[in-house]
């Protein structure tokens, strides 16, 4: 029964067509480069204003 099974499994492999190549490459690095750039401007923006008011809120 099992050869029945892997039978059957290697001809639907066969016979479905192979999916199209991931053509995404350098512009989904790009993309990425541009994500994490943008994330790391945004922590410093927030890291920026929260020492700011830490420090005008010290006592004297």
């Amino acid at each position: 029964m099992p050869t029945i099974h892997a039978l059957i499994g290697a001809l639907i492999q066969l016979t479905r067509p192979s999916p199209p190549p991931d053509e995404r490459g350098l512009s989904q690095s790009t993309e990425n480069a541009i994500l994490l750039a943008g994330a790391a401007g945004i922590a410093l923006v927030i890291v920026t204003v929260i020492t700011a008011y830490v420090t005008d809120n010290l006592p004297g």
